[in-house]
């Protein structure tokens, strides 16, 4: 970082531009990288909440058709809620942090919350708000600390790692490359598709940007494998798949226009108490729970990582205005719940500013200012196939597996519970049910070997209610209900 300079102008004092040993340009240059490099999440956050039905066989902004998704809509959505918490972190934490629909988060509520029966999209996101509520709640008293300290730390890893095979799945599965097997779980696809051939062709471009680490490769894998769709269904007429056109995309590239009017008739879209109505209080805690764990200690993590490449850290590790972070970060999720685009939470590409030069919170406004302007585009959202999208999820997917390394897998103490919980999440489809055995194992393994002492009672009580959420359903078909 280069030696700090008298400040030049209101801007340069606001921001302390200067003093962290940046400039204007800097600044601006790492925002709009930033954005690069996490704008990806236009395209992703639609294609995993708007391809999903409710509990009640509804899509997230109305109708039941698959075929048809309400894409554009979930993209004007997510890019408003991104872009003015990126900029309410610039201003109130001066930190080159932005924002955004978080992947991981978002599959939990698609697969997890919105698909149980009766539960609605609105029951779903009024959830995501309550959890960011108990979140806000946690960091004004203080507590959030200490609830970071009850789960171990290589337990935390396992969630990330095992969220990340989750979403490489819902990957391969998007591209046709993973399918029902006949007489297994899962089978090959069929790979003579041209639809397999974008995402071939994506999935390559995306490891060899990546590699070469081009600012923005998933954007960019995403632009390709979607123009290459376009010239096919243009040329070849693929068509939509279906059992009488097994040659077709999952969602045919279809051109209809570039700029449009965003519509955000999605904010405002949720219920808060309406999910009491519709599950038991038990499995409510549960959920919310769960939300809580995967929103609660990536950002603890993503600010510390940062802040030591910005080199920001002060000598106990902590970034400055730590504390105005985790406060933005929490109204992030609710008002990624009230605007229907799931928990908004730190994005851990923000590093790609950081590494062009990004020292302070100007960053993270031009970064929001981005995705602000990028909501007159939401009709090129709707062009992108599944099949060109897949390849990010895969590599994302990739990314949060390489957390493993953090883990002592010889020690049986945080072997196994890691193992259950990794295994479990994308074997049963749900990220919950993943937890939950990482939790469960890890008192059991810890009474299994005299260790009761080193259960916190955080962990006790968690695994007591994972226990109950397991045996929901058996206990309601003894009870008759």
């Amino acid at each position: 970082m280069n030696a700090p300079t008298a400040p030049r102008g209101a801007v340069d004092r606001f921001f302390k531009i200067s003093q962290r040993g940046s400039t204007v340009g800097r600044e601006i240059r790492g925002g709009l990288v930033t954005f690069l490099a996490m704008s990806y999440i236009l395209v992703l956050n639609p294609l995993i909440l708007g391809t999903t039905l409710d509990g009640t066989g509804q899509l997230l902004g109305g109708g039941t058709d698959l075929s048809q998704p309400n894409l554009s809509m979930i993209a004007s959505a997510t890019a408003l809620v991104a872009g003015v918490m990126s900029i309410l972190m610039g201003v109130l934490a001066n930190f080159p942090l932005a924002l955004a629909a978080g992947l991981g988060l978002n599959a939990v509520v698609a697969f997890s919350i919105a698909g149980i029966p009766n539960v609605t999209w609105a029951d779903a996101m009024g959830l995501i708000v309550i959890e960011g509520i108990i979140i806000l709640l946690l960091v004004l008293t203080g507590f959030r600390e200490a609830v970071f300290k009850a789960v171990p730390a290589e337990l935390k890893t396992a969630i990330g790692v095992g969220i990340g095979l989750f979403i490489t799945l819902i990957g391969l599965s998007n591209a046709g490359i993973v399918t029902p097997g006949s007489g297994t779980i899962l089978g090959l696809g069929n790979l003579g598709t041209f639809p397999v051939l974008v995402f071939v062709i994506g999935l390559v471009l995306t490891i060899v940007l990546h590699v070469r680490k081009v600012p923005g490769a998933l954007l960019i894998s995403i632009l390709v494998a979607t123009i290459i769709a376009v010239i096919l269904e243009n040329t070849l007429h693929l068509g939509t798949l279906g059992e009488d056109n097994p040659g077709g995309f999952k969602s045919a590239p279809i051109f209809h226009g570039v700029v449009d009017l965003p519509d955000f008739s999605l904010l405002g879209q949720f219920s808060l108490l309406g999910s009491f109505q519709n599950i038991g209080v038990v499995t409510i805690v549960l959920l919310v729970f769960s939300l809580m764990l995967a929103d609660f200690f990536d950002t603890m993590g993503t600010m510390v990582a940062i802040g030591g490449e910005a080199k920001l850290l002060d000598s106990e590790g902590n970034p400055p205005r730590s504390k105005w972070i985790l406060l933005v970060d929490s109204f992030g999720a609710i008002a990624g719940g009230m605007g229907s685009t799931s928990s908004n939470t730190a994005f851990v590409e923000s590093s790609a500013g950081v590494g062009e030069g990004a020292r302070t919170g100007l960053a993270a406004v031009v970064t929001g200012v981005a995705f602000l302007l990028s909501t007159f585009l939401a009709p090129l959202v709707a062009l992108v196939p599944y099949e060109a999208a897949a390849p990010a999820l895969v590599l994302v997917g990739f990314l949060m597996m390489t957390q493993i390394a953090g883990v002592d897998w010889k020690n049986p103490d945080i072997g196994i519970p890691a193992f259950l919980t990794i295994a479990l999440m994308p074997f049963t489809y749900s990220i919950s049910d993943g937890i939950g055995a990482g939790f469960i194992s890890f008192v059991i393994v810890k009474l299994a070997r005299g260790k009761i002492r080193e259960i916190h009672w955080l962990m006790w009580l968690v695994s007591v209610l994972f226990v109950v959420y397991f045996l929901l359903d058996p206990i309601q078909g003894w009870l008759g209900l």
